[in-house]
């Protein structure tokens, strides 16, 4: 049987040789032009994706939620492991902390300034995630757990979520805010809100998971 793979892999590869070389015309790019102009950023991707594309945002945004409701329900009748795992050398726990303030800056940059340059909610609220799970190595369960309580990181990301769904029926319905000027921090009209939300949201739902897997399984 693998013979017939090899067979059909060096056909792909000959017939991808033998396929045209499209050339780009300039109808391409009024394409890009006309995402640019629409959407009233720089970023055409965070248009199309923000925009044009926001429907399909909107489920990524839900599966997202449904994914960390799933994580508390698999894991719920697990017994919690009793020995946690983490950084206890200085030299380790200042590397680890160092990684996670460039992080954290990093996330904060691709959240405000998503919709002029490359990055946006999703990448910013990973960079977050990424902060935060460096944290959870160098401390306490104890300690994490009690700023998640504290600052009710579980509601404001549900908060997140129910603002973002709520924007982003507004645009659909066809009603948008000012695009103010091109290439300025406040411009876009709702797009940097909708970016800033799901960094949010993918901050706050990655420090839940890691908690639970912290919980559960001792390690992350």
């Amino acid at each position: 049987m693998k013979w017939v793979y090899i067979v059909a892999g060096i056909a792909l590869f000959f017939k991808m040789l033998a396929l045209p070389n499209f050339v780009q015309d300039s109808h391409e790019f009024s394409i890009v032009e006309t995402l640019v102009k629409e959407g009233g950023i720089p970023n055409a991707v965070t248009v199309v994706i923000l925009r044009n594309r926001l429907y399909d945002t909107i489920y990524e945004v839900v599966v997202f939620t449904i994914a960390i409701m799933g994580a508390y329900f698999l894991l719920a009748n697990e017994k919690p492991s009793s020995t946690i795992y983490r950084f206890t050398d200085q030299t380790s726990i200042v590397l680890a902390r160092l990684g996670a303030t460039i992080a954290a800056m990093v996330g904060i940059e691709l959240a405000i300034r998503g919709h002029l340059s490359p990055g946006g909610g999703f990448a910013a609220g990973v960079a977050g995630g990424t902060a935060i799970g460096l944290i959870a190595i160098t401390s306490s369960p104890e300690w994490m757990q009690g700023i998640y309580q504290r600052w009710q990181a579980a509601t404001w990301e549900k908060v997140s979520v129910l603002v973002f769904i709520v924007l982003a029926a507004i645009t659909l319905a066809g009603i948008e805010l000012p695009h103010g000027e091109m290439g300025a921090l406040i411009s876009g009209g709702v797009i940097p809100l909708l970016n800033i939300l799901v960094a949010v949201k993918v901050a706050l739902g990655s420090w839940a998971v890691i908690l639970i897997f912290i919980r559960y399984r001792g390690l992350l």
